[in-house]
C-alpha cells in the first residue's frame, strides 16, 4: 500500500465551504482509497492507495467534491516520503508549534519573487523556499504577518499552509500507517 497525505485548502473555514470529514471520508472511499483517516476539521487526511497516485488525482478529488457537496476546493497530494522530506528540510526550529508554518505548493515555482518576500518580513520572521514547500517562522504569528499574507502571489502557486504541530501529527498519523 502507498500512503498519502491529502490538504484540503479552505474547507470548514469562517462558515464557508462546509465538508463534515465523516462525507469527505465517504468521497475518498467512493474513489477507491482505503485507511482513511483525517484530523481536525480544516481538511488534513491520511489515507493509502493500492496504485501509486500523481497530480491528476487532487484533480479527481476536487471534482468529485464539487458534484457531490458543490463546491472545488483545492487540494495538494503529498506522498509519505514527501511529507517526511519536508520535515527534513525544515530550516528552522519546531519549539514553537504554532510559528512554524509549511506552505505546500501544488508544483515547483517557476520563478517566485522572493525579493518582494524579503522586503516584506518582519524583523522577527525568516523564511525559507526548498523544492514545493516554502517555510516560514513566524514568532509573532501569521495572523498580521504581511509577509504571509503575500506568499502565494510572491511564489505564483496555488499552495495550502500547516502549521508544525499539525505537520508533526500528520506524520505520526503516516508512522501508525
Amino acid at each position: 500500500m502507498n500512503i498519502y497525505i491529502g490538504l484540503f485548502r479552505g474547507i470548514n473555514v469562517g462558515g464557508k465551504n462546509i465538508l463534515p470529514m465523516r462525507e469527505l471520508v465517504s468521497i475518498l472511499k467512493e474513489i477507491g482509497y482505503e485507511n482513511i483517516r483525517t484530523y481536525i476539521q480544516s481538511g488534513n487526511v491520511v489515507f493509502s492507495s493500492k496504485k501509486i497516485i500523481g497530480p491528476k488525482a487532487a484533480d479527481e478529488i476536487s471534482r468529485e467534491i464539487e458534484r457531490k457537496i458543490g463546491f472545488s476546493p483545492k487540494v495538494v497530494i503529498l506522498s509519505a516520503k514527501q511529507l517526511q522530506s519536508s520535515i527534513n528540510n525544515n530550516p528552522f526550529p519546531t519549539i514553537d508549534g504554532k510559528a512554524l508554518h509549511f506552505f505546500f505548493l501544488e508544483s515547483l515555482p517557476e520563478s517566485p519573487d522572493i525579493e518582494r518576500l524579503k522586503l516584506l518580513k518582519a524583523k522577527s520572521e525568516k523564511f525559507a523556499l526548498e523544492g514545493k514547500v516554502f517555510y516560514l517562522h513566524a514568532p509573532e504569528g501569521v495572523g498580521r504577518s504581511k509577509l504571509a499574507a503575500a506568499v502565494e502571489k510572491s511564489i505564483g502557486l496555488p499552495l495550502t499552509a500547516r502549521n508544525w504541530n499539525t505537520v508533526n501529527k500528520l506524520s505520526k498519523m503516516v508512522e501508525e500507517e
